[in-house]
């Protein structure tokens, strides 16, 4: 969902073309042709309806993981540290990103980092956002499968999740029908002109779900009582273990850039603005999550909150009906973003011009789409929880969050002629900085990961 927003939606003045806000995230080598008429319209958003696009880009499924990762972090207390310390480089992450698409007059994040840091740091992004949608899009066929599980288990009256049920309520059955009848007709199409609709459901969904969670712990249930709940990490490395769900959760930075230019004023200190107001409201709805889950369940909640719920409970059945309906409508978005990257890295590697490949686009597209359908379906059936996946692309997400951001303001402050102040080295290291504390996150949370999923 991180690439989930639609500039006409919240800024009432945007262009009626159903590819266009996606087309805003493509590799330029999938469409060459810049569109004056377009960039002209969609230079109308105001900073009101900024904050919520970048709000809409940041909340989605890794809501579901966050209580989980208080626990993992050692309780409520290290979860908010950790999550207003890494608060920081987010933010400044973000405006980063402003100063340098003004700087190299990009408008998506690939090429930013491109046009900024060279054409190898360029493929590498393009690389990387490509791996970070295909593993999002394992994510959401978990999270299908987990929520269907328990919605059948209601609507059959099945109350004993033990208990072997119908064989149309197994969990691989319902995520292989769902994905082949609905999600992969909506992946097929060049154009995706639903997105619209999956920003309403996502903004629905996710704050519906953190009402839910702060509700029951409120007012929970007599057949709910939480476990241990710990108050301090357990060691100094286990706080740690959180940093990849919020490096996901947290992670609009891909879909910001085209934000940015689509803003009235493309100025550093408005745009300064709307990622602070966005960032805090994300942060309420997760810590509102993640505390009230994790005090909830204590240290036996799932790492999808909402299965820790009983499956009778009406209230949590909507949210997972939500969280259903978000899935299945952001998928083929996702799959649109990294088959375009794709596609734009085979065209730059081919040395063909789009002109020319226009009569297999067709072809070319169905068989990426269908590639990476089935690759993608067949890993989320064997893989048993989305904490799982996060562990592993949410590593990546801090290459975006601080890598790539970090690399650009080097690059570009070092490109600079005039004379070197005291702020100039300030930012410098600043960037040295994001650089390191970003490769040290993706180098643990990575090899920790894979070291879990080797040891299990």
């Amino acid at each position: 969902m991180a690439i989930n927003t639609d500039i006409e939606d919240w800024g009432g003045m945007g262009s009626s073309d159903s590819g266009e806000r996606a087309w805003l995230l493509q590799s330029p080598s999938v469409d060459s042709v810049p569109r004056p008429e377009l960039e002209e319209r969609n230079q109308n958003v105001s900073p009101l309806g900024a904050v919520f696009i970048v709000v809409n880009a940041a909340l989605g499924a890794g809501l579901l993981n966050f209580p989980a990762a208080f626990s993992m972090a050692g309780g409520v207390t290290a979860g908010v540290v950790l999550q207003m310390f890494m608060l920081i480089f987010i933010i400044n992450g973000l405006v980063i990103l402003g100063y340098c698409s003004v700087v190299s007059n990009e408008a998506t994040y690939q090429e930013v980092v491109r046009a900024t840091c060279g054409k190898v740091t360029g493929v590498i992004c393009e690389v990387a956002i490509a791996v970070y949608t295909f593993g999002t899009c394992i994510a959401f066929f978990i999270v299908i499968g987990d929520q269907l599980d328990r919605l059948i288990a209601a609507m059959v009256h099945s109350t004993d999740s033990a208990a072997a049920g119908p064989w149309y309520t197994d969990r691989k059955f319902t995520i292989v029908v769902t994905a082949v009848l609905v999600i992969l007709p909506l992946s097929i199409p060049k154009e995706i002109g639903f997105q619209k609709y999956a920003s309403a459901l996502s903004v629905m969904g996710t704050w519906y779900v953190t009402i839910v969670v702060i509700v029951k712990y409120i007012w929970p249930s007599k057949n709910m009582s939480p476990d241990y709940v710990s108050t301090s990490s357990s060691s100094w490395t286990a706080v740690f273990n959180a940093m990849p769900t919020i490096c996901f959760g947290f992670q609009c930075h891909v879909s910001c850039v085209p934000v940015f230019n689509s803003m009235r004023r493309k100025e550093i200190k408005p745009w300064g603005v709307v990622v602070t107001l966005s960032m805090i409201i994300c942060l309420f709805v997760y810590t509102g999550t993640g505390v009230c889950g994790f005090l909830t369940f204590g240290s036996t909640v799932s790492q999808d909150v909402l299965m820790s719920y009983p499956p009778d409970d009406v209230a949590v059945a909507i949210a997972r009906a939500f969280i259903v309906l978000c899935v299945v409508t952001s998928y083929p978005i996702l799959h649109f973003c990294g088959r375009a990257v794709i596609e734009g890295l085979w065209l730059r590697f081919r040395g063909e011009q789009v002109e020319v490949c226009v009569r297999s686009e067709r072809r070319r597209r169905i068989l990426q789409t269908l590639v990476w359908f089935v690759i993608t379906l067949v890993l989320a059936l064997f893989i048993p929880d989305i904490g799982r996946v996060i562990s592993l692309i949410g590593g990546l997400a801090a290459c975006f969050i601080f890598v790539f951001p970090g690399l650009c303001l080097m690059q570009a402050k070092l490109s600079e002629t005039d004379t070197r102040s005291a702020s100039w080295h300030v930012l410098v290291g600043f960037g040295v900085a994001m650089v390191t504390l970003g490769a040290f996150i993706f180098g643990l949370t990575t090899s920790n990961s894979i070291y879990q999923d080797v040891l299990n």
